[in-house]
């Protein structure tokens, strides 16, 4: 098989000058080069198609090692690739934790084997992800400079933990990637803490859990200089707290859910257990406070959150049901559905939000497409029939998901990654 390739016919966007042109893409061996130096491509005409910078989702939980019984390295990144992604960030909480440089090379052993699209393993910033003792940043980096650090799933409690850690990640060059919760505040709380959880009988989380962390972190932000990324806001509090940092000046990003731009707390009376989540889906002010924040550019990525678990976890009622929903095979249909579709967004604002900004949060250099650069694209369908989202035709595990049945208009056709073109089946 020839390792060239020519895309013909697409129309590329680009995400730096943020235009749309028709033009063609030579591939060989893995990069991006001119088309004119290629002597005997295989082509693939691309006509009616979009074609983007390689989509990158910055919160997946691949569950492996050590909970396979939820999803696998392999399963979680077929996954991700039948969605759309040529990279993903994986979250640490896995058994055991990732927070050595040990257990760092023995998880990219098993990337190396195992993973269908890029994978960027963030490591902790605790040790077992306890919150007491930061992890050995100077060591992790000897490994991997200028890391990826979280304990998703939690956060450090104890504010001066914190502060040590971003001391230590901003000498690196690092990124703190936080899971803003007070666990005080928090503390068996099921969904979002109103009207609806009163109503149901269910102890809710306020909002406040989440703004007060991340209103800690943005002050540890200030003090330490230490590049911070707030994972899943859920609030219009949140929002604007983080619009005050970038104002500021502050190297503080944020990201969104698609779960929390498509649903409410409305969402548990119909799909119960299924939309439990962490931080909790809240009321239609905060989605619209979200939604504004894409459109304004105050938050520049939307990542799904993976987090696959059985029928039989998801089964125990509210109390005892994990947090956490799979969706990263529907994440850009739906997101693109609903912001462009519905709610009258540019496409680029939104593109943008699975490219460029991830691209700027990662600390990643390069200009995608260009001569040289990884031969990484994801190719959509921006005119697609109408079809509904088919939850047990996903490739993940984890079937733990509220998007069935729900109608998108737009379809990924295609992931190119490292000069390797996957073309997905066009069927619902």
């Amino acid at each position: 098989m020839s390792n060239e390739l020519l895309l013909t016919g697409g129309l590329l966007w680009d995400g730096i000058a943020d235009t749309f042109h028709p033009g063609d893409l030579g591939i060989c061996d893995g990069r991006f080069v001119s088309p004119a130096t290629l002597k005997h491509p295989e082509t693939i005409d691309l006509s009616g198609l979009l074609v983007c910078p390689g989509f990158i989702d910055l919160h997946v939980h691949l569950r492996e090692p050590g909970q396979t019984w939820k999803e696998t390295i392999r399963t979680g990144t077929l996954a991700a690739r039948k969605g759309g992604f040529t990279t993903i960030v994986s979250m640490p909480n896995t058994i055991p934790p990732i927070d050595t440089p040990e257990r760092l090379q023995e998880l990219e052993s098993m990337l190396a084997k195992d993973a269908a699209v890029r994978v960027v393993p963030s490591v902790c910033l605790t040790r077992d992800r306890a919150g007491h003792e930061p992890v050995d940043v100077p060591r992790i980096n000897q490994l991997h400079p200028h890391w990826v650090y979280s304990d998703d799933g939690t956060t450090p409690q104890d504010a001066d933990v914190m502060r040590r850690v971003m001391r230590a990640v901003a000498a690196v060059g690092g990124v703190v990637i936080d899971h803003c919760e007070d666990k005080r505040l928090s503390a068996g709380g099921v969904m979002h803490e109103g009207r609806l959880s009163a109503a149901l009988g269910l102890k809710g989380q306020p909002r406040s859990a989440e703004e007060s962390i991340v209103q800690r972190d943005i002050a540890l932000c200030r003090e330490t200089g230490c590049r911070l990324h707030l994972q899943h806001l859920s609030s219009a509090g949140s929002v604007e707290l983080l619009r005050h940092a970038q104002e500021e000046g502050l190297p503080v990003t944020g990201e969104v859910t698609p779960h929390h731009l498509l649903l409410t707390d409305e969402a548990c009376t119909r799909y119960g257990t299924n939309a439990k989540m962490a931080p909790p889906l809240r009321e239609e002010s905060d989605r619209l406070a979200l939604i504004d924040a894409v459109r304004t550019g105050i938050i520049t990525a939307i990542a799904s959150d993976h987090a696959p678990h059985t029928r039989e976890e998801k089964a125990q009622g509210w109390e005892k049901a994990p947090f956490g929903i799979s969706g990263i095979e529907a994440e850009v249909p739906l997101t693109l559905t609903e912001l462009v579709s519905r709610q009258n967004l540019p496409l680029a604002t939104v593109l943008k939000c699975f490219t460029m900004g991830p691209r700027q949060i990662l600390g990643w250099s390069g200009t995608p497409f260009a001569e040289g650069e990884p031969a990484d694209a994801t190719i959509l369908d921006i005119h697609a029939v109408p079809y509904p989202i088919r939850v047990a035709d996903f490739l993940s595990m984890g079937k733990n998901c509220p998007y069935d049945g729900m109608e998108s208009r737009f379809r990924v056709h295609s992931v190119l990654l490292a000069g390797k073109l996957t073309i997905h089946p066009n069927t619902p």
